[in-house]
């Protein structure tokens, strides 16, 4: 009988985000299986948890690591799937490991937790009955610059996990096409740090850019254009 695949949620910033029922799951598995075990190990360490890794998935080698990892599962071994923060598949890796343990009939277990879209939403103070998940713009200016002229007419609010070499960038290109659509940049959420930067863009923008920017983990919020 095949083992369970279970995708299991890990704080974002904050040790004490973690559920008491992730903390059962990656004690109990047979195997974890993550986006890097270096980053990982740390907060095992803190729960004194010293279950074993697969091979790491990450960008460039996850599609050929699946095979080894369903190969465990259908040998009747429980795997743990984690990222570096955060839940998995969003925005981050996993996705071809579900997908092929789904098509294998494996069973997949989510397991909750931290989200940095979720708590950057829920906190922004903008519309959260419905939303937009971005995930990260592309690279390219001129690719990135299309994906947010599409937003002009979605009706509802949308989230964009950014990074801080090109948050400036971005938040130029929403100043100009959107300038009193409202804004929250959301940073270091969880962490000693935190910070919610709210306005309309025009206003995010000019904040930001007289900081000279700003660092850490970085999401976006943008709110609906207005009705009418």
């Amino acid at each position: 009988m095949a083992g369970t695949l279970y995708v299991c949620s890990t704080p974002i910033g904050n040790l004490g985000d973690i559920t008491l029922r992730a903390l059962e799951v990656l004690r109990q598995v047979d195997l974890i299986v993550g986006e890097d075990s270096r980053h990982t190990k740390k907060l095992l360490s803190h729960y004194q948890i010293h279950t074993p890794f697969l091979p790491s998935l990450y960008e460039g080698v996850e599609r050929r690591r699946v095979g080894k990892v369903l190969q465990v599962l259908e040998e009747g071994k429980d795997v743990a799937l984690v990222t570096d923060a955060g839940t998995p598949l969003i925005s981050d890796p996993g996705y071809p490991l579900v997908r092929a343990a789904v098509e294998r009939g494996i069973r997949v277990v989510p397991v909750p937790g931290p989200s940095a879209a979720l708590a950057a939403l829920v906190a922004s103070g903008l519309p959260p009955d419905r939303f937009l998940f971005l995930g990260h713009l592309p690279r390219r200016a001129g690719r990135r610059r299309r994906a947010l002229a599409q937003l002009a007419h979605i009706p509802y609010t949308t989230v964009i996990y950014e990074s801080p070499h090109r948050v400036l960038s971005t938040l130029e290109e929403l100043a100009r096409l959107y300038p009193h659509r409202p804004l929250v940049l959301a940073r270091e959420l969880t962490k000693v740090h935190e910070e919610f930067i709210r306005g309309t863009c025009q206003e995010v923008w000019r904040e930001v850019q007289a900081r000279g920017g700003v660092r850490g983990e970085l999401v976006l919020v943008l709110g609906p254009p207005p009705e009418g």
